[in-house]
């Protein structure tokens, strides 16, 4: 994680997952500024660079769940600090197929979510991406003032 200043004194921490696209488009997979965290809308991309599950909405959605959980725990996050995912399908009717890996996630946290469907993504064969925000829970008194 890279820490940099962004005004007013707040650390600002950039999380990487190693993606070939971030420096090319100039993102990072999380920011974490505070106690907020951003995950960035995460793809179905296996380790070797390829699409996990060609065809099936739940493996890739397990997989998308994956990554961003992965630079949650790099940001300092956890699941159970979620406040909202989101959900993009190329075919909404499809849903339920991602709402049974995010309901395997996120049952007991329950944070606000939506689903849309998008036209297309970068790689055809992505059917779902996903991004995710948290707020970092400190101590007994909860998260932290913004």
């Amino acid at each position: 994680m890279e820490n940099e200043t962004a005004g007013h004194n707040s650390a600002r921490e950039h999380v990487s997952s190693g993606s070939p696209l971030e420096p090319r488009i100039g993102f990072s997979r999380a920011v974490r500024v505070g106690a907020h965290v951003a995950v960035a809308g995460t793809a179905p991309i296996g380790e070797d660079g390829s699409t996990v599950g060609p065809g099936d909405v739940y493996a890739q959605t397990v997989r998308c769940f994956d990554i961003a959980e992965r630079a949650l725990a790099e940001a300092g996050a956890s699941p159970s600090d979620v406040t909202r995912t989101r959900m993009m399908l190329t075919d909404i009717t499809r849903w339920e197929e991602a709402a049974r890996a995010h309901g395997e996630r996120f049952a007991d946290v329950r944070p606000a979510c939506t689903f849309v469907e998008v036209s297309r993504f970068i790689d055809p064969e992505w059917l779902v991406e996903v991004e995710i925000d948290a707020v970092v829970a400190t101590g007994a008194g909860g998260g932290e003032p913004a």
